[in-house]
């Protein structure tokens, strides 16, 4: 399953795209709050849901690679944050949906925790 049919399932919002959706294909999906949790837990290549919405997501999305970061519950980012995104390459999705139903719609589609 690519980005693309995800993000047109979960009806989200794309703030940045370095590239077509269509030919990245998440390893899995990881959803956390705490950055330090994120980079120890993540697989490479995954799929991260959060409500942060600050310049470390994005630092820790270019360090492990991800293949995109969805900021749920309509997390606002800070100023900077898009442009930030756009440098690294790093895809930034959003959604006002919850967390918690992110993460089933997610795993309705198929997505899970690389083993």
């Amino acid at each position: 399953m690519d980005l693309q049919t995800i993000v047109d399932d979960l009806h989200l919002t794309v703030l940045t795209a370095p590239g077509s959706l269509t030919g990245v294909t998440p390893s899995g999906g990881y959803a956390s709050d705490l950055l330090s949790c994120v980079m120890a837990q993540a697989a490479h290549h995954s799929l991260w849901v959060t409500l942060q919405a600050h310049g470390n997501v994005v630092a820790v999305a270019a360090l492990l690679d991800l293949s995109a970061v969805i900021l749920a519950e309509g997390a606002q980012p800070e100023p900077g944050l898009i442009e930030k995104a756009r440098v690294e390459g790093v895809t930034l999705l959003a959604t006002p949906r919850p967390t918690f139903e992110v993460v089933g719609r997610l795993w309705a589609l198929g997505l899970r925790t690389p083993t």
